[in-house]
């Protein structure tokens, strides 16, 4: 009796221990809601597939025993927040350790708690990747800089640092390598320095002077018109035949002027390096060539007499030449591709000349004396034209930027600035006779008309469209009684607007490749004279 009360009672104490034990376990490993959305923490295989309540059933396989919500599993929506896991990673694979995943952060003090290089992880104490610790310089040391009483050994705070080293001079070998590669590099890295072209001339004509000692500048009046005058003609008429063609050029045409006023005489600048100054009346013949450009010339401006012009070329020079004689007066440069050169239409400031260069600014030059006046530089692109305006008080300019801007005379800001995002470049542009209008070779195919005077507005009924110069800086130019507006294309065309009603009158094949100019004649109801770069220069009636 005594004995199975004792038993019972052993029992009774073993299973107690074994309860208590399994409580222990219970109570210590980490409860897991199953409510819960969110855990901080990776937990454990055990706390995770733990029944919910209850005993375990033996019967139920792993898969039953965990919680589903559809036939396969149970999916919920998950989220790692990317820079944290990014952060550890990192750290990981930099450092070797991060922290472990499968610790909750949140229920126990286990911020030091990593996986991989634990000791790592002590020595920078957690640190991560994107955290920087304090860095520890050693102290550069410096030579025993002896007692102040001793002058001549005293170093003090001048005294150099222990491993501080002497720059040593190179041998002569090696300085003589060094200045082999600086000369290289110089070479290589500045624009050479090219010497001016020599100046010559050629006279074309029997005599430079006829019996009455008057040279080829002098305005003849034995052509059936009055060249002298100022007067425009009534009505002008449509060009329909070619009547002559200058040939002289071996290559492209890039520019053609005639002689200011009376016309008499046409000045045209090419890609073969030569200016050559032509007649436009009587035999027609070329008069001079002017040779002095190293590269290809790109614009020609006479000043208002005609007794000089300016030439400026892709060799980076501005060139003042005597029409008369073919001698070069002076040369201009700044180390820039000069693209147009203007001279001041005053009188009083007809020493003054203006280039638009390919370095965004225009420079104003002063002839006689040579020397830089003023520079215009708010463009952003290469400056491609320039034109004076109301009275020649003004001037506009044109640029690869593809705004077209207004300055006063003398004043390096522009007062008015015009750039619509619909704009395209304008590399060409011409003042109306009668002063009020603009023409802007536009390249997206059309020639735009903005006013002269006030507002520098765009007239949106006035745009000639049909030609295609898309590229190609064809100069636009109109017939004196303003009742047309010419201009070249790309496909060699001579075009020709009604400029009342901005309609295509006629079209025709003046030039086998592009017809970069068109001018009509001042004087002329129906001289239209164009140049191309076929070489040739052609004269329509």
């Amino acid at each position: 009796m005594s004995t199975n009360v004792l038993g019972l009672r052993m029992d009774g104490i073993k299973d107690f221990g074994t309860r208590k034990s399994r409580n222990e376990a219970v109570e210590t490993g980490v409860h897991l809601d199953p409510s819960l959305k969110e855990v901080t923490y990776n937990p454990t295989y055990e706390t995770m597939f733990a029944p919910e309540f209850g005993p375990v059933n033996p019967y139920r396989s792993q898969q039953m025993a965990a919680p589903r919500n559809m036939l396969s599993g149970y999916a919920e929506p998950a989220h790692v927040n990317d820079f944290m896991f990014e952060q550890q990673r990192r750290t990981f694979s930099t450092f070797g350790y991060a922290l472990d995943p499968s610790v909750d952060t949140t229920s126990q003090n286990s911020s030091n708690s990593y996986i991989g290089a634990v000791d790592e992880a002590e020595k920078k104490k957690g640190l991560t990747v994107f955290e920087v610790g304090p860095k520890k310089h050693d102290k550069r040391k410096k030579v025993q800089g002896g007692e102040s009483d001793d002058i001549d050994n005293y170093l003090g705070p001048w005294a150099k640092y222990v491993d501080e080293k002497d720059g040593a001079k190179p041998s002569e070998e090696e300085q003589k390598e060094l200045d082999e590669i600086t000369a290289k590099r110089q070479k290589k890295g500045r624009n050479e320095e090219e010497a001016p072209a020599e100046e010559k001339t050629i006279l074309h004509v029997k005599d430079a002077y006829d019996y009455q000692g008057r040279s080829y500048l002098h305005v003849p009046q034995d052509v059936g018109i009055n060249l002298r005058t100022a007067d425009i003609p009534d009505k002008c008429y449509l060009p329909k035949k070619q009547i002559h063609v200058w040939t002289g050029h071996t290559k492209g045409v890039s520019a053609i002027r005639l002689f200011p006023v009376s016309g008499h005489l046409l000045l045209s600048c090419s890609m073969d390096c030569k200016i050559k100054l032509w007649e436009v009346y009587n035999e027609r013949r070329c008069v001079r060539t002017f040779i002095g450009h190293s590269k290809a010339v790109r614009d020609i401006c006479f000043n208002n007499t005609g007794t000089q012009y300016m030439s400026a070329a892709y060799d980076r020079y501005l060139k003042l030449w005597d029409t008369e004689t073919g001698q070069c007066i002076s040369r201009f440069t700044n180390r820039k591709v000069p693209y147009c050169v203007k001279f001041n239409p005053d009188e009083d400031k007809q020493n003054l000349f203006v280039a638009g260069m390919s370095d965004k600014k225009i420079v104003q030059w002063d002839a006689r004396t040579g020397e830089v006046v003023q520079e215009y530089d708010r463009h952003l692109g290469a400056v491609n034209t320039i034109t004076f305006v109301d009275e020649n008080r003004r001037f506009v300019s044109t640029s690869d930027d593809k705004s077209l801007r207004v300055w006063e005379w003398d004043i390096p800001v522009d007062f008015k600035y015009i750039a619509e995002p619909s704009m395209h470049s304008m590399p060409a542009v011409t003042l109306s006779p009668n002063g009020k209008w603009l023409a802007c070779q536009s390249m997206d195919n059309q020639i735009l008309i903005f006013g002269a005077q006030n507002r520098f507005r765009l007239n949106k009924k006035k745009i000639f469209k049909g030609h295609m110069v898309a590229g190609y800086a064809c100069q636009v130019d109109f017939s004196p009684d303003m009742s047309y507006v010419v201009s070249g294309d790309a496909d060699g065309k001579l075009n020709i607007w009604d400029w009342k009603t901005t309609k295509l009158y006629h079209r025709i094949k003046a030039h086998d490749k592009v017809c970069i100019s068109a001018l009509w004649h001042p004087h002329e109801t129906s001289k239209v004279i164009t140049c191309g770069w076929d070489g040739l220069i052609k004269l329509w009636d």
